[in-house]
């Protein structure tokens, strides 16, 4: 099993909308890839609770789950998942991926 894990942390406001906003519109875009694309196994998404200064702090946190690395590649490059990415892409400021074999 292959683990993706992003964390990003988004801008204050973007596509005219606040952070609080954007942030729930990639978690509701996030979490309905699954049925989408088959090769994704889950996707949870989490928007960070604490309120806080440290710039260590990300705002919203993506894992999901594929059997294999060819499955994690075809999720990357579905046209589901870009569109996704295509929004986000607008509305982030910086972005960390961790990917490792459970």
């Amino acid at each position: 099993m292959i683990k993706h894990v992003v964390m990003w942390k988004l801008k204050e406001v973007a596509e005219g909308k606040t952070k609080a906003e954007n942030a729930e519109t990639m978690k509701k875009l996030l979490e309905g890839l699954p049925v989408k694309i088959k090769e994704l196994q889950g996707a949870e998404v989490g928007i960070n609770v604490l309120i806080g200064e440290d710039e260590a702090i990300c705002d919203v946190v993506l894992v999901t789950e594929c059997e294999t690395k060819k499955d994690l590649q075809a999720y990357a490059e579905h046209p589901d998942h870009q569109k996704v990415v295509s929004f986000i892409k607008k509305v982030v400021d910086e972005r960390r991926v961790v990917d490792y074999e459970s």
